[in-house]
């Protein structure tokens, strides 16, 4: 049976009462579950922290000894429990060591999606699609209208232009994404990262999804007319771009962030709404909670239909 409030909506995060745990909660907490290392999931000082070990490394670089009291390391399909919950880790797929949450209770399976993503992406685990009774799922681009292009036929396009390009992107998972597609498409392109994501290219490399074909961004690379990629944070973009040094691309699935650039990179580590449906589709829940973004369109795309789907913050 169901238990309409498994998972509440709260100010502190998505809590479950039944085993006294939070998932990505807000602020700290005596126990938590990190479905990724992305801040907006992964905040510092909880007590009992239980995330993947990558997870883990990202953290502990972010936020050095604030990044918990406690670490409990778990792999992909490694069982707990906390009291009477029990627990698994399945890939996915959003960036390295990102984590579906899969939560049993009286025989009940509850699937907490964190940000997933099913396009293919070298530097992390595929996604893994599992049986569940109620799917958690993000809805960050859960609208119809939405449909992402194909990440290589992008990063083809952006190589296509026949100068040094300044491609903006956020410093964990984007980037080495990047890095990664652009190494397999055309080793010759020269790669020059701002020195701020240096240390999460490291941790990519340590755990064999990165290769090294890299260097670190100095300003005499700017001058250099070779088929250059420099690739900098959204801050540093800003700066470079106002200088109208060079073509620029923001990285991003968003629409909106494309605006203003020379050139676009439609690239999202999310899925799309057709991704979302088939996601929905393989899981066969009999309710779907909404979270992170408009669950609108699919309330109304499963209306009167088998799967009931409602807002999480609205139960």
């Amino acid at each position: 049976m169901i238990v309409s409030d498994f998972i509440k909506a709260t100010t502190n995060g998505y809590y479950c009462a039944i085993a006294d745990f939070y998932i990505d909660p807000k602020f700290p907490v005596k126990n938590a579950l990190v479905s990724h290392a992305h801040a907006d999931h992964a905040i510092a000082g909880s007590v009992n922290v239980y995330a993947h070990p990558a997870t883990f490394d990202f953290m502990k670089l972010r936020y050095k000894q604030r990044a918990a009291k406690t670490f409990y390391p778990i792999n992909f399909h490694q069982k707990f429990s906390i009291q009477d919950v029990h627990i698994t880790f399945i890939s996915a797929g959003h960036m390295l060591g990102s984590a579906q949450i899969l939560m049993e209770y009286n025989g009940t399976r509850y699937l907490y999606s964190g940000d997933v993503k099913s396009q293919i992406d070298t530097t992390c685990d595929a996604i893994e699609f599992i049986k569940a009774d109620v799917l958690i799922t993000e809805t960050t681009f859960a609208n119809p209208t939405i449909i992402h292009p194909d990440p290589v036929a992008e990063i083809k396009k952006i190589l296509a232009i026949e100068r040094p390009i300044l491609v903006g992107s956020y410093v964990l998972g984007k980037a080495q994404r990047i890095t990664a597609m652009i190494n397999e498409i055309d080793p010759s392109v020269v790669i020059s990262i701002h020195h701020d994501m240096l240390a999460y290219h490291q941790i990519y490399e340590r755990y064999g999804r990165l290769s090294k074909q890299y260097q670190i961004l100095t300003k005499k690379d700017l001058k250099l007319k070779k088929p250059f990629v420099f690739m900098v944070p959204p801050l540093t973009f800003n700066t470079y771009k106002l200088q109208g040094l060079m073509p620029s691309v923001f990285a991003s699935g968003w629409q909106n962030l494309q605006n203003n650039n020379t050139h676009t990179l439609l690239l999202s580590d999310h899925m799309d709404w057709l991704d979302l449906l088939n996601y929905i589709e393989k899981v066969n829940p009999a309710e779907v909670w909404t979270i992170h973004g408009d669950g609108t369109h699919l309330q109304e795309h499963f209306k009167g239909k088998t799967v009931n789907v409602k807002s999480l913050a609205n139960q």
